[in-house]
Formats: structure tokens, C-alpha cells, sequence
């Protein structure tokens, strides 16, 4: 795969367009709307995963259907310069962070955090200041999402089962 996604044509885009709006769509369907041939599509498809271009597929669920009925944004702020590479490590230990990104301003990251309940988001963020490096964080709980169709709204994994931090850490 390489490090920069080829360029691709204006095919390419109404290909991908598709497979956004929906990922289960056949390559016959999706060349009936462009104007090309089943085969053209898987063909362009391929180049367009072995480029880097699309990078998966995957299914968008209802969180609450899946157990996560909290969410919230947290902002990270660290002692020091906290690297990107230690942030990373550490947000990997809770699978309750769904999206983690370092970002400009006075925090240091955000962390898109889904829960089962506030209670269980209060024992997320507490795990999550236990990190020695982080001095501080700032938290917005979801109230609603505005665009219920974008990716942000859906769940990626489902919630984790027990009720011990020792299960959401798969121990």
C-alpha cells in the first residue's frame, strides 16, 4: 500500500460515493448508476484498496442497540509535552474510547468516548486521569447529534459486558 493515496478520476469519486452511501451495494449496481460494466467497477475498486484510497469497509449500528447509551468528548491536557506515540498506547487500554486524535488549541487530544451508562463514563475518565502524565480534562457530554446519518453517530464495537473495570480492560 503506498503512503499517498494515487490520484483518481471523477469515476473514482461517484465509485466511492456509492460505497459511502452504502457499502453493500454490488459492483453491477453501482455501474448501472455510473455507466460502466460490473467488472470496470470491481476493477477500480481494487486499484482503489491496493492504493490506500479505501481503506475498509464496515457497518454503522445504532449505539444504544449495542449497549453504549452515554457518550461524551473528552480534552486531554498533559504535563509536558505528552508525544502523540504515548497518547496513542494509552488510549488504546480503554475500549471505550472510540476516536482519539491529537488537535490544536489548549488541549493536547480529544477523546470520543461511548459508555454504557454516566456511571460508567465516570469510571472511564477516572481510569483515564490515572495516567501520570495527564494533568487535566474537560468533558461534553452528547446530547443529541444534529447529523444522525454521519459516521460520528454510529457504533464500531459493542459495548463491553460485567460491570468491573477489570472487564472493560478484557481481564
Amino acid at each position: 500500500m503506498s503512503s499517498r493515496p494515487a490520484p483518481f478520476d471523477e469515476l473514482d469519486r461517484k465509485i466511492i460515493s456509492a460505497l459511502m452511501a452504502n457499502a453493500r451495494s454490488s459492483f453491477a449496481e453501482i455501474g448501472a448508476v455510473i455507466g460502466l460494466s460490473a467488472t470496470a467497477v470491481k476493477r477500480r475498486v481494487d486499484r482503489l484498496r491496493e492504493t490506500g484510497v479505501i481503506t475498509g469497509f464496515s457497518a454503522t449500528v445504532q449505539p444504544s442497540a449495542l449497549g453504549w447509551r452515554t457518550e461524551a468528548y473528552v480534552e486531554v491536557y498533559c504535563e509536558g509535552a505528552a508525544p502523540p506515540r504515548r497518547l496513542a498506547e494509552v488510549v488504546r487500554n480503554h475500549p471505550e474510547i472510540v476516536a482519539a486524535m491529537t488537535v490544536t488549541g489548549g488541549a493536547d487530544a480529544l477523546l470520543h468516548v461511548r459508555a454504557r451508562d454516566v456511571e460508567h463514563f465516570e469510571e472511564v475518565l477516572e481510569r483515564i486521569r490515572t495516567e501520570p502524565f495527564i494533568r487535566k480534562t474537560v468533558s461534553s457530554m452528547v446530547l443529541s447529534h444534529l447529523l444522525p446519518d454521519s459516521p460520528e453517530a454510529g457504533a464500531s464495537q459493542p459495548a463491553p459486558e460485567g460491570g468491573s473495570a477489570d472487564a472493560y480492560r478484557g481481564g
